[in-house]
């Protein structure tokens, strides 16, 4: 389980807290962090950061105590922090003879298949470089309200490693391991070295996040290791402060907690199930039923729509699929109910006669937002 000789695509996230002390960002771990991937370079491996701490190095530098709740505030401070990180982590590569780049996302790149793509053919050329590809959330401009944020960096880790193929993701925080309780609570609380499944026991034991400028904790990794599970892609969590740490984990020496991916999905059902709905479309049972049986989605079996989505979105399907729709939600609300052969004729001969084929259907076997 823990053989990664064959692993040459890692991701690796590391989190504010281990990035930072109380007086601001930590340059010697940065070092320490460069050399250890520049080893993994050396190796042959190709190798993507997910860098947090941002907006917490932002809120020091503007001398800020305490949580940064204010979406205004945390923008600005994000504007103020990235740089500041990319400065570090410049130098820091720099003196192990490697090339960094910045990439900043928000939600909306991946949701959207030719932005994705074109996110992905640029990763790739990276890679082929030698560059080493530093990312992070968009933080200065992407917000809840509007969807075009990630939420954490554990499930933005999760989506880069699921988008590119990679074949481990490495998270480092600053907790060892998975707890079957809350170690900070209970001093029984045991690590759990493996996990092959996750079950609601295990969300519920997971604790509340651990730092006052992040937005992450037990429970978005564990979401994001739900994510990179479909990817088939093994997620080792770990402290990033232990010696050697990644290493180590590369090596196969028990460290953290190993999960275990589960059956791998191609990369547009990947694509299709991680992204944001834009809408809803409604559909009966007998509908439901044939898409079961890998069967198209038809606009007889359409009861109702909700949202305002183009051609070409990705929709739910009740609360129980998600599909690319072949319609905008306009022209399905006109034929929504009617017999296939009625789409030509009122929208025109160039339109699909289904609404979604069953390549763009996937089923969802839990709640993945």
């Amino acid at each position: 389980m823990r053989n990664f000789k064959k692993a040459k695509r890692i991701v690796i996230k590391v989190g504010t807290n281990t990035l930072t002390t109380d007086n601001g960002v930590d340059s010697d771990y940065i070092r320490t962090l460069a050399a250890q991937m520049a080893l993994l370079q050396k190796d042959g491996r190709q190798v993507l950061l997910v860098s947090s701490g941002a907006i917490g190095m932002g809120a020091k530098s503007l001398h800020l105590d305490g949580p940064v709740k204010d979406m205004q505030l945390r923008q600005a401070c994000a504007a103020i922090g990235q740089p500041l990180l990319m400065h570090e982590y410049h130098n820091a590569f720099t003196d192990e003879g490697l090339i960094v780049s910045q990439v900043l996302l928000t939600a909306e790149v991946l949701n959207n298949r030719k932005t994705y793509l074109n996110l992905r053919n640029a990763i790739e050329s990276l890679f082929k470089l030698g560059v080493i590809p530093i990312i992070n959330e968009n933080d200065s401009v992407s917000t809840a309200e509007i969807g075009t944020a990630f939420g954490d960096n554990d499930k933005l880790s999760a989506l880069v490693a699921s988008k590119i193929d990679a074949d481990l993701l490495i998270m480092l925080t600053d907790i060892d391991a998975l707890y079957d309780k809350d170690p900070r609570k209970f001093e029984d609380a045991k690590p759990i070295r493996v996990v092959t499944e996750i079950t609601p026991q295990l969300v519920k034991a997971a604790g509340s996040k651990g730092s006052k400028y992040s937005t992450g904790g037990m429970k978005t990794k564990l979401a994001a290791a739900e994510i990179a599970s479909s990817a088939g892609c093994r997620i080792v969590l770990a402290h990033g402060k232990e010696p050697d740490v990644i290493a180590r984990i590369l090596d196969g020496q028990e460290v953290g907690t190993l999960f275990m991916p589960a059956q791998k999905l191609s990369n547009r059902s990947r694509w299709i199930l991680h992204s944001r709905a834009q809408g809803t479309i409604h559909i009966d049972e007998g509908a439901l039923a044939a898409l079961r049986k890998h069967k198209s989605l038809l606009p007889s079996g359409v009861t109702s729509i909700e949202g305002n989505f183009p051609a070409g979105a990705v929709v739910m399907l009740n609360s129980t699929a998600k599909a690319v729709c072949s319609l905008s939600s306009q022209e399905l609300q006109k034929v929504a109910g009617m017999h296939s052969a009625k789409i030509r004729e009122i929208l025109g001969p160039d339109h699909r006669d289904v609404v979604a084929l069953p390549e763009d259907i996937v089923f969802l076997s839990h709640p993945k937002e």
